[in-house]
């Protein structure tokens, strides 16, 4: 256990700390209040975690009635294999803003440990695919024609990779990660740029406590680094009664707070509802943002009696 502790710690250091050191801009990967049921979204070793092949679909509507705001879809697959030595995955992400647009594809590997008899569990994954990031300037009010982007309609497209480290067990989760490692200028003009895609590091974490018989309690968190960039942070508080029906409180720090709600149908169907509004200066040319789930969980036959699972 000291040894694997060791390596986490060179792990997290080799992926979160020494890139600190670079510049960056903001923050550029796309937000979810329901980051709990698509944590494959940003950590590559969530790939096969649960004994599913598992199915979620996401749509996020942003900033409701600003102009130009984000709409984000999402679609994650993932599977064991192997039992849960091995899993495999597949994320796909499209995402508009203004006049800008981002399709993802991504291949996740992870591979795990049991580290004890409780079947608490190690998981390293990676990823890699291809952003393809395409910019309509067609259609914008220009004021200065002479701009050399004035008109156009461009694309680039671009590989990348990720990793991450994932500590699990039925009740609790820690994980590190990464989901695009490589830095790169999105688009290039007569030595004008006007993108440059920088790391983003993902800190996730959350526990579940029983609270009595009928409910139970689940804090969960996501911090977000962008080096040389202010911290973000999202943090969630669930209840779960009666292992059906899942009802919590979401704040983003200096930025949204808001509401979900997830109905679980025996552990096969999850659909879910999430409303955020704004509590910085955007909320007065706004009405919020919602977010759409639907996961699907196809249990083989050799799991259908294990315990369940909350992450």
């Amino acid at each position: 256990m000291k040894c694997i502790f060791k390596f986490c710690c060179v792990l997290f250091v080799v992926l979160f700390v020494v890139p600190l050191s670079s510049v960056s801009y903001g923050q550029q990967d796309e937000q979810l209040s329901l980051y709990n049921y698509n944590p494959l979204y940003y950590n590559p070793a969530y790939a096969g975690s649960k004994s599913a092949l598992s199915v979620v679909a996401m749509a996020r509507f942003q900033w409701v009635n600003f102009e130009g705001a984000p709409n984000t879809q999402f679609l994650s697959v993932h599977t064991p294999v192997m039992g849960q030595s091995l899993g495999m995955g597949l994320n796909l992400v499209n995402d508009q803003v203004g006049s800008r647009q981002r399709t993802a594809a991504y291949y996740n590997v992870s591979s795990g440990i049991r580290l004890n008899e409780k079947n608490d569990r190690l998981a390293f994954g990676l990823s890699v695919g291809m952003d393809v990031m395409s910019y309509d300037f067609s259609s914008l009010n220009v004021h200065d024609v002479s701009d050399p982007f004035y008109g156009q309609q461009l694309s680039t497209t671009k590989a990348n990779v990720g990793g991450g480290i994932y500590y699990y067990s039925d009740r609790h989760y820690v994980g590190v990660s990464s989901p695009r490692l490589l830095e790169s200028k999105a688009l290039d003009n007569e030595n004008v740029m006007t993108a440059l895609n920088k790391r983003h590091f993902f800190i996730s974490a959350g526990k579940v406590f029983d609270i009595n018989s009928v409910i139970k309690f689940k804090p969960t968190t996501l911090i977000k680094v962008t080096p040389n960039a202010p911290l973000t942070f999202d943090a969630n508080t669930n209840f779960l009664l009666y292992e059906r029906f899942w009802a919590g409180a979401f704040y983003r720090f200096h930025e949204a707070v808001g509401l979900n709600f997830v109905y679980n149908y025996k552990n096969f169907i999850h659909v879910g509802y999430g409303f955020e509004f704004p509590i910085n200066r955007l909320s007065s040319y706004q009405s919020g943002s919602h977010e759409v789930l639907l996961q699907i969980d196809i249990q083989s036959k050799k799991h259908l009696f294990t315990s369940p699972r909350y992450f």
